[in-house]
């Protein structure tokens, strides 16, 4: 959004919470942005109050298998999306078909609130007019952007897709339970965005040179003590929508072996490398040992993986310095890296056969190596 000239498209396959949006779009305007630039699907889910109601009593159920969820409804969207009584960023235009919708959606939400014996019924009127209300305000930015990305391509524009959350959390392929509502490889940009799978040529994978996880599930390399505090301060790695801390570890190379497979990368992003500064060794895991054999594929079942202990290789560690001397670094570019350094990263590289071509070792744009 804050740059000139470029196009931002909110996707098919996103789920849109409208009140965060305008407040979102009203925080840019008011530091100078416009926000002419931004388009969204018509065929997007919307996030209703209901779904976030649903949220939290369906977590509050579960007891000890709680998912972690961040409470905001986007699982519920999702669900009610599949059982084709979603309502789409298009419904918030017409106000005969939002109407129709939601007489059949309320009284279904409140006898089910019933059942779960809350004491709450929710008003159809009283979210018709207030999503009717952000149907107006958001019109301007409404279109069918499948049509806007394809006009793009035709036109040889470069087009940046750029996928939520991580693979660890994609609804197939993750951690299940312990997942989002969607798909989050890099394959759902198609059908996300609404373009083929021949019109995207390059797939760059954005990896930490830590592991992390926020919410329940298992971690195998998840680091409790000295050097967990460490990374989690250092790093700042805190949940941006929650605030919750995130679990911190060594980077686990089974993981990440497997998103490169998943995601069929052509290359890979290492960043916060500059985090690792100042540990005298850093470990790497490799493989996992289960009942005394080695695997080095990431297994289907949380028992399994639960069960399953990381296989380390150690490296050494290089020293730490402040946000300026990194800097500094970066402008000189990748042979001025301290040798650990592009042995750790050359070790990510060579292990998981996909090419580096980007290193971050700070926040700052300036701080980002492209080779």
């Amino acid at each position: 959004m804050i740059h000139p000239g470029k196009n931002v498209v909110i996707g098919n396959g996103v789920v849109v919470d409208p009140d965060v949006l305008l407040k979102e779009l009203s925080e840019l305007q008011d530091r100078g942005y416009s926000s002419d630039n931004l388009r969204i699907s018509d065929r997007a889910n919307v996030i209703m109050p209901y779904h976030k109601l649903m949220d939290g009593i369906e977590e509050k159920f579960k007891g000890k298998g709680k998912i972690g969820t961040t409470g905001r409804g986007i699982g519920p969207t999702y669900t009610e999306k599949v059982s084709r009584n979603g309502i789409r960023m298009a419904d918030l235009l017409d106000p005969e078909s939002l109407d129709e919708k939601l007489e059949v959606v309320i009284s279904l939400k409140n006898r089910i609130l019933k059942a779960y014996e809350e004491d709450i019924q929710l008003d159809k009127q009283e979210i018709l007019d207030q999503y009717l209300d952000y149907g107006k305000k958001l019109s301007k930015y409404i279109t069918d952007t499948s049509v806007l990305i394809d006009d793009a391509l035709q036109e040889e524009k470069i087009v940046l897709f750029e996928g939520a959350q991580g693979t660890q959390l994609d609804i197939d392929h993750g951690t299940y339970p312990y997942v989002t509502s969607s798909n989050t490889v890099s394959g759902n940009a198609c059908a996300g965005a609404g373009v083929g799978p021949t019109r995207i040529n390059e797939v760059i994978g954005v990896v930490k040179a830590y592991t992390t996880r926020v919410g329940e599930g298992p971690f195998p390399t998840e680091l409790t003590g000295d050097d967990g505090e460490h990374l989690r301060e250092k790093g700042h790695e805190y949940g941006a929508t929650t605030g919750r801390p995130r679990r911190c570890g060594w980077l686990d190379l089974v993981v990440v072996r497997f998103a490169c497979r998943i995601n069929g990368l052509t290359g890979l992003a290492i960043t916060r490398l500059d985090v690792l500064g100042g540990l005298e060794k850093i470990n790497i895991c490799t493989s996992y040992e289960l009942d005394g054999q080695e695997i080095r594929n990431f297994p289907s079942t949380l028992k399994t993986l639960a069960r399953c202990k990381p296989v380390y290789v150690e490296l050494d560690g290089w020293e730490d310095m402040d946000d300026d001397k990194w800097m500094e670094i970066a402008g000189t570019g990748y042979d001025a890296l301290p040798a650990n350094l592009t042995k750790y990263a050359d070790y990510i590289s060579e292990t998981t056969r996909v090419p580096l071509k980007i290193i971050s070792i700070g926040p700052g744009r300036e701080a980002t190596i492209h080779l």
